[in-house]
């Protein structure tokens, strides 16, 4: 079972994979469930996902900024999601709050020989 975000430190990020099932009726296709937790203030550094990439994220605990391919930031609370598509660009992706924990669950629809989902732009 994955750690509380509230376990993270401030300004810090853990990304866990919880599931990853290849999907019987799309053959070479899996379903990749990852949470993402924030600490307060915590954040992921701007990336881009697997190619073959495509993400639906809900919010489960706090607040989530995001900012996809240099469109306007947007703040999504517990309950609401976002979508990413193959090949977006993640420029934001953060916690909300500075005083309280947030995590999400990202699920991937994914190429099942894709082994790194994200790309971070610097290394």
């Amino acid at each position: 079972m994955p750690a509380l975000a509230a376990d993270v430190a401030r300004g810090e990020a853990r990304i866990t994979t919880v599931f990853d099932h290849p999907i019987p009726s799309v053959p070479g296709k899996s379903l990749r469930g990852v949470l993402v937790e924030y600490g307060p203030g915590g954040s992921s550094p701007s990336h881009t996902h697997a190619a073959s990439a495509f993400i639906t994220a809900t919010v489960i605990e706090g607040a989530v900024r995001s900012q996809i391919n240099g469109g306007p930031e947007k703040v999504f609370r517990v309950g609401e999601s976002f979508i990413e598509m193959p090949g977006d660009h993640h420029g934001v992706s953060a916690n909300a709050s500075d005083t309280a924990p947030s995590k999400l669950l990202a699920v991937f629809v994914v190429n099942t020989d894709d082994t790194k989902l994200t790309t971070p732009d610097r290394p």
